[in-house]
């Protein structure tokens, strides 16, 4: 149920709703699929909420969708996908620091929340942040010890901070997930080890 005041019938009103938003969606029309959902809305529906911020960030209308996504958040403060959702139209309009804000109220929820892990190393390793990379990366991999994507970012991170031990064995890990990747190849070249 999308909201618990709805009756039988404005269950299936809303229920038909979403359907057609999700079959304009397929074809690309967001802004039919937007149609839908504004004529059942719902300030107070979660689920409401969160499709419009979504649908408005396909459409490019970040402020709008901005606006639906904290709305989820603020109805629903602990779930973490409308916070994941906030941060498509921050970044899209370069709200960095919002972002990683974002991803910081994720952990403070579930400290072990993979993605938000990952990205925040992101952020920090783009930054340069390397210290702040390498807490989340090695997160990561403690709890995915063979996640390609985490693997390959940590033994960077470790490059990048001068632990060349560490980033051999990642590296070297990372060509048993993917025998010729060329990111763990060039990292081993850099620190002057044989790959074969």
């Amino acid at each position: 149920m999308v909201c618990s005041k709805l009756s039988g019938q404005d269950f299936k009103t809303v229920r038909t709703a979403f359907e057609k938003s999700y079959e304009y969606e397929k074809e690309g029309d967001f802004s039919h699929a937007l149609d839908q959902l504004k004529e059942v809305y719902d300030e107070d529906s979660y689920e409401i909420n969160l499709r419009l911020g979504w649908l408005n960030y396909q459409a490019g209308v970040f402020i709008e969708s901005i606006a639906h996504y904290q709305r989820a958040i603020n109805l629903k403060p602990y779930a973490e996908e409308a916070k994941f959702g906030l941060v498509l139209p921050k970044a899209a309009i370069g709200k960095w620091a919002e972002v990683t804000n974002l991803y910081k109220e994720i952990l403070e929820i579930s400290p072990n929340q993979t993605v938000a892990n990952y990205r925040l190393g992101l952020i920090y390793y783009g930054q340069e942040a390397y210290e702040k990379a390498h807490i989340h990366f090695k997160k990561v991999v403690d709890l995915y010890p063979f996640k390609y994507d985490a693997l390959i970012m940590l033994a960077w991170t470790n490059y990048r901070m001068g632990k060349s031990r560490e980033a051999l064995i990642l590296f070297e890990k990372c060509l048993w997930y993917f025998p010729q990747d060329p990111s763990a190849l060039e990292g081993l070249r850099l620190l002057g080890a044989d790959a074969n």
